[in-house]
């Protein structure tokens, strides 16, 4: 029997606002067709939504194109400052990562992410060896709850959970058919999820529970 434990990953694993921020304005600064300022309470009210939708957000003045290829910069320069200087971890992050592997738990991130996000996100904190497989909006172009199907079904797992921090990534659980865990400590709230967990060193035994 495969488990799985796939994550969402802002406000789950790991925050990056401060650096996102930081890139963003440097870089929006170099165009002259808006004046958009970037805040942390601003990103992280649209953590876990697409590119294009955010864009539509933070450049509503602008053509559809011209506001995606301003998002496209940006995460140019977010993916650069970040492999710099990395983000915040939760913590007891690595700790809970390993307990569960060695619960022969598989591990997984699915997010709404452009490419290379999730990669920088292993690499400049030294995570890859913990997890399987990742996918993202950015490389398939599929909704979040799409993109769990197809992981579930490309890595032949029998049972799965997900955990996530906003309503968007309790919907795609369901639509996905699994069940949804709340990162309460994360950017967002949700409306009657299977399961809650408070801080992220709680999922390894609510983990083992589930796949008891």
């Amino acid at each position: 029997m495969k488990n799985a434990v796939i994550f969402d990953l802002d406000g789950t694993l790991w925050d990056s606002a401060g650096v996102v921020v930081e890139a963003f304005n440097d870089e929006i600064k170099n165009h002259n067709d808006t004046d958009f300022v970037l805040t942390e309470k601003m990103l992280k009210s649209q953590m876990g939504k697409t590119a294009r939708q955010i864009s539509k957000v933070f450049f509503p003045e602008l053509s559809e194109e011209r506001a995606m290829e301003l998002m496209s910069l940006c995460a140019q320069k977010e993916q650069k400052y970040l492999g710099e200087k990395g983000g915040k971890l939760f913590p007891h992050l690595e700790e809970t990562l390993k307990e569960l592997q060695e619960a022969n738990i598989n591990l997984y991130i699915i997010s709404n992410c452009q490419c290379g996000y999730i990669e920088t996100f292993m690499h400049v904190h030294k995570l890859e060896k913990y997890f399987d497989d990742i996918e993202c909006n950015g490389g398939t172009g599929l909704s979040k709850g799409e993109n769990i199907k197809l992981l579930i079904k490309r890595n032949n797992i029998d049972r799965a959970v997900y955990v996530g921090d906003t309503q968007g990534d309790c919907d795609a659980t369901a639509f996905a058919g699994i069940p949804f865990v709340y990162a309460q400590y994360g950017f967002g709230n949700v409306e009657n999820p299977d399961y809650t967990i408070h801080s992220f060193s709680e999922m390894a035994e609510l983990a083992k529970k589930i796949f008891a």
